[in-house]
């Protein structure tokens, strides 16, 4: 069961973002966002293959919930209670959506955006393009840190020293992607891209009893919130 979040559709992964946003509107208590976060959490538990991943996300988020609940705390009248439940809205916000696109896969994206919710397909496959190569950033920075690591450039132990480092690291990935970026260009231009019309896409856009059982969790974990606020 913890695996089936890797068979979900693209737009079913988009869906839980989509209804986490909605949910966090109606953040506007503690009581109301600890529902929302438990909720969230417990999903997480059950259904995900891993914690590492979901708990790196919760670690980016909750960076800007702190700033959140700062920027609150400073200028709102040093209330506590109101600071940390804006910190704790931002998780709503930000962390379902950001756990889900870790499981996204850019050319089915680009599949159902087509065929299921019939967007322009020169948009949607320049998109696709562009996402893949956004993703492939992390591949292509651990390709650079081995060849600089086996060329006896690589990072120290004290990451307060690594400035040189990060900036020649920086400086390589963004040539790698301008390299990147001409030849997928002179691909898509080779095969048509500019000029076609009637485009086949790579996968049927199909919608199964488990993409329709997900999108139901994710109304339903989006509609905490909601029903614990009007409670």
């Amino acid at each position: 069961m913890r695996s089936l979040v890797v068979r979900l559709n693209p737009l079913v992964l988009f869906s839980f973002g989509l209804f986490s946003l909605i949910g966090s509107l109606f953040v506007r208590d503690l009581t109301t966002a600890a529902w929302a976060v438990g909720a969230y959490a417990l999903a997480a538990l059950l259904f995900l293959p891993s914690w590492r991943y979901p708990l790196l996300c919760l670690l980016l988020s909750a960076v800007a919930a702190v700033t959140i609940v700062y920027s609150t705390w400073r200028l709102g009248g040093r209330d506590e209670r109101e600071a940390v439940t804006a910190g704790l809205r931002i998780l709503v916000l930000a962390w379902p959506g950001s756990v889900m696109l870790g499981y996204l896969d850019p050319a089915r994206l680009g599949d159902y955006l087509a065929q299921s919710l019939r967007l322009p397909a020169r948009m949607v496959a320049a998109f696709s393009a562009a996402l893949q190569r956004f993703l492939g950033f992390h591949l292509a920075w651990q390709q650079l840190d081995r060849v600089r690591r086996a060329r006896g450039f690589g990072a120290g132990r004290n990451p307060f020293t690594n400035g040189p480092y990060i900036a020649d690291m920086s400086f390589a990935l963004l040539v790698q992607a301008l390299r990147g970026a001409s030849a997928s260009s002179i691909a898509m231009d080779a095969r048509g891209f500019a000029t076609a019309h009637d485009r086949t896409w790579a996968e049927r856009a199909s919608w199964s009893v488990l993409d329709r059982a997900a999108t139901v969790l994710a109304a339903a974990l989006g509609a905490v919130p909601v029903v614990v606020h009007l409670i």
